[in-house]
């Protein structure tokens, strides 16, 4: 699915939950009575049943009868949904003894209808307009719920007790004794006494009366309508068939720029990148007081604020007539929570043409935090509301009347990560195999590698190698970790330079939206601290933070990076830390860390005059340093070079894509000659994004090793290439031992690729192969450029045909193995066709001869 289509489908479904909250006439029965639909929500608690596996019963005296499954060896069981859970809230049944944190209550909408569709229904629609108030009500609801049921007889719920449920009782005893004190002194003094002590809690906005929040032990989410429960008792739920097919939480949740005002107060689902997240810190939700001269306690509800004003004068009746302060914040008797503050921005492909990217706060509490990380793509449920700059003060004159928007979450989605996760639990039966068929088929097929690569930016006509290069950056090799604690990176790094209108941008924003987490960048908008990390100002605590950039924010994928020519001299040495340590170390403003940037550079350049110089050393035309070339370990020079066949290829190409919107069908016409047909061969891509983001997720799970018996012939191949370029010392060109590496990264990757644990010489022979392309084709050109494509051709065959006559007369032999031949012309560059091209030529001239079984090359006598 296109990313439009993916994008109108998630909008279109947000717009069928939204709908019904977005409309402006309201009839009779949609005006909210909260005490009916309290009553309605406490009959959904009591009476919803849930069908679970018959040996995950959550009542061990649930006896409900079997309901018969589509599999004959599971049973289906209904059992009450709500009332198990609320008896393990009442006696402190942690689900983790060792570790006791707020019990989780999910109230996903769709549940209230499956319940009961006419009242569930009405019920769903006014809490989706009215979402921070119904989840009052609800808690409400919960808390008279947990009151009225009594408490097991487990001897271990009088050991689960702690220091709150004591100042509780405690609590309860003074309030009691306070009211019974103040009723006597009301029928002496009159109703005088009552409107005093109401006048002095409402100026005061606190109050004796024991708020619910401060005992309540658990955290209540409203999930959207599609969304499923994942904890208790709904990870134990079954599902039917059709309910699995038709969950697609991955494609939920809609752009930023589409969460209007009128969306105010409304549950909506948003999806985007978590750019910067903010050390979680203790919020408090009610603060508790006591009094020095009266002794009572005196509860203030915050709700989460940001800033309040902490109370200084007693409310209550007996310190109505001192003036002086005697209330005094008690930390220990107050309600904090875990508070964390995200900011999600619009993904890139979310944004229109010539449009800044819109952010959004986002506010966390409980055990929504530290769920995400900068860089993460996330589907976030929450609730829309407004929020004051400033309550009070300076800043809330400047403000006026303007405030800002924030989304309190209620459900964080963190999706996948990195390749390392695989996405078929998200898929159904029918689906997942499917991908494992097609996964099996091409693995097993011939040439995998070619399969996979003609998957990358089908649209684009030729550039094989590069293509392959660029599966083989997306795969990477093992970053290894020894034991004195140095990291060897395994990610591959590539350069490609060349004239303009040579698609390298389009090469480069296809990799950056296959990869999981690709982030796409040029270097003249880019500035160092964009790419590496910048100190910020937390509005909230006024405190510095680091914000990680471009590189940070894509740990673990791949970061393109466009006009890499064009970035200054300061900014372009900020990022040679990266691409060799992968670590971005900060030292600014009192603040010394060390941030994780174990992302794969792809860089795209132009030359420095516009267009390659041909007349010009490589040296003149490439404007970069050797310190910034050498920590890359492929590099191509792609030239416009004017040639009849291969524009004649191109146009037919481009006018196939324009004629049929895309490489899915194919013309009548297209299979005419055989070079359309070779055409159609080599740009026919089956494989679709998701197959290549499930192998490559696979691929990555093998770690493959050198073996003893490869080792040798890598070094020798190593050896062999610095022989070769010991003449250019100092040409940019020339081997470096990083380009060892280089070639034990490409082994890995394909090696990987074939699903294996060994590298093999096969892996090894490619790699040099690829190494020799970019090599080559950094040289210069002006001899194959000013001749034809025949004569280049020729040209070829005379270069293996040279290569194997060297080695006959270095080893005075008049024989060639077959296997030994194909390994020495893969090692300079060429391919397996080439050699089959020159050996069919030269044995129609008699100077060669291959034996019967292919197996050996025969020189004859006067070749």
């Amino acid at each position: 699915m296109s990313q439009s289509g993916a994008q109108s489908q998630s909008g279109v479904q947000s717009q069928s939950q939204q709908e019904i909250g977005n409309s402006s006439i309201l009839s009779q029965s949609d005006f909210p009575n909260y005490e009916e639909d309290g009553k309605i929500f406490a009959q959904f608690l009591q009476e919803h049943q849930i069908e679970v596996f018959a040996n995950q019963r959550t009542s061990e005296n649930d006896k409900n009868d079997p309901i018969p499954n589509e599999d004959e060896n599971a049973i289906i069981c209904r059992v009450p949904c709500y009332p198990p859970l609320l008896q393990r809230i009442r006696d402190r049944d942690y689900l983790d003894p060792s570790n006791p944190t707020d019990f989780l209550i999910e109230i996903p909408l769709s549940e209230l209808i499956s319940w009961n569709p006419a009242e569930g229904e009405a019920l769903v629609r006014r809490s989706i307009r009215n979402t921070l108030r119904y989840h009052q009500l609800f808690c409400h609801v919960l808390d008279q719920a947990l009151e009225q049921m009594t408490p097991s007889s487990n001897q271990n719920a009088l050991a689960r007790r702690d220091t709150m449920d004591i100042l509780h009782e405690q609590r309860l005893s003074q309030q009691v004794a306070r009211n019974t004190q103040r009723e006597n002194n009301n029928t002496e003094g009159g109703v005088f006494n009552d409107e005093v002590n109401n006048q002095n809690r409402n100026q005061h906005q606190t109050s004796e009366e024991f708020p619910p929040l401060l005992m309540r032990r658990y955290e209540l989410r409203i999930l959207p309508l599609g969304r499923k429960g994942s904890m208790m008792p709904f990870d134990k739920q079954h599902h039917k068939k059709e309910e699995k097919d038709s969950a697609l939480p991955s494609i939920e949740g809609v752009s930023l720029r589409f969460v209007r005002s009128r969306s105010m107060g409304h549950l909506v689902t948003i999806h985007g990148m978590i750019v910067r997240a903010s050390d979680v810190k203790p919020s408090c939700m009610v603060a508790t007081y006591s009094c020095d001269a009266c002794g009572c306690e005196v509860y203030q509800v915050l709700g989460g604020q940001r800033e309040f004003l902490p109370q200084r004068t007693c409310p209550s009746e007996d310190c109505r007539d001192r003036p002086r302060e005697t209330l005094h914040l008690q930390t220990r008797g107050s309600k904090f929570v875990k508070y964390q503050e995200l900011k999600i921005q619009e993904l890139p492909s979310q944004v229109p043409m010539g449009h800044v990217p819109r952010s959004m706060t986002v506010h966390c509490k409980g055990e929504l935090t530290r769920l995400t990380s900068p860089g993460d793509l996330v589907t976030i449920d929450g609730v829309f509301l407004p929020h004051k700059l400033a309550d009070s003060g300076y800043r809330a004159l400047k403000a006026g009347l303007i405030s800002t928007t924030y989304l309190d979450a209620h459900q964080i989605t963190v999706h996948k990560k990195s390749f390392d996760e695989s996405v078929v639990s998200m898929l159904s039966e029918t689906e997942s195999k499917e991908l494992e068929a097609e996964i099996n088929r091409i693995a097993h097929g011939q040439d995998p590698v070619g399969v996979l690569s003609s998957a990358i930016a089908p649209e684009i006509y030729g550039h094989e190698d590069i293509k392959r290069s660029l599966l083989l950056q997306l795969v990477g090799g093992c970053t290894r970790k020894l034991p004195d604690g140095m990291r060897i990176r395994g990610d591959i790094n590539i350069c490609l330079m060349g004239d303009p209108g040579m698609a390298k941008s389009q090469l480069l924003k296809h990799v950056a939206s296959i990869a999981p987490r690709g982030v796409y960048t040029t270097g003249k908008g880019s500035s160092g601290v964009g790419l590496t990390a910048a100190v910020t100002r937390e509005t909230a605590t006024n405190e510095l933070a680091l914000e990680g950039g471009a590189l940070v924010l894509a740990d673990r994928g791949i970061c393109a990076i466009d006009e890499f020519d064009k970035m200054d001299e300061s900014d372009r040495t900020a990022i040679h830390e990266v691409m060799e340590q992968q670590t971005v170390s900060i030292a600014k403003a009192g603040i010394v860390a060390t941030l994780n940037a174990r992302a794969a550079v792809l860089a795209a350049a132009n030359p420095l005059y516009g267009r390659y110089h041909k007349r010009k050393s490589l040296s003149e035309n490439i404007n970069l340093p050797n310190s910034l070339l050498s920590r890359f370990d492929l590099m191509f020079l792609i030239l416009d070079v004017a040639d009849v066949d291969n524009d004649m290829a191109l146009a037919r190409h481009v006018t196939l894509v324009h004629q049929n919107e895309g490489l899915e069908k194919k013309g009548p016409d297209d299979n005419d000659d055989e070079n359309s047909e070779s055409n159609d061969k080599s740009t026919s891509s089956p494989v679709t994004p998701r197959i290549l983001r499930e192998y490559i997720a696979r691929a990555r799970r093998h770690h493959p090793i050198v073996p003893p018996d490869v080792a040798p012939y890598i070094v020798e191949a190593y050896v062999n290439l610095r022989m070769e370029h010991r003449q250019r010392p100092g040409d940019q060109t020339a081997m470096t031992p990083r380009q060892l590496l280089s070639i034990l990264r490409l082994s890995q990757a394909l090696a990987r690729l074939r699903f294996s644990d060994f590298v093999a010489r096969q892996d090894v022979d490619e790699a040099i192969r690829l190494t020799h392309c970019s090599k080559a084709s950094l040289e210069h050109h002006e001899n194959e450029m000013s001749t034809k494509s025949r004569k280049r051709g020729r040209d070829v065959n005379s270069k293996v045909f040279s290569i194997l006559r060297d080695y006959i007369a270095t080893m005075n032999k008049s024989c060639v193995e077959m296997t030994l031949a194909e390994a020495m012309v893969l090692r300079k560059g060429y391919t397996i066709e080439n050699l089959q091209t020159c050996l069919k030529e030269y044995e129609d001239l008699s100077i060669l001869q291959i034996n019967s079984s292919q197996t050996h090359i025969h020189f004859l006598q006067g070749g």
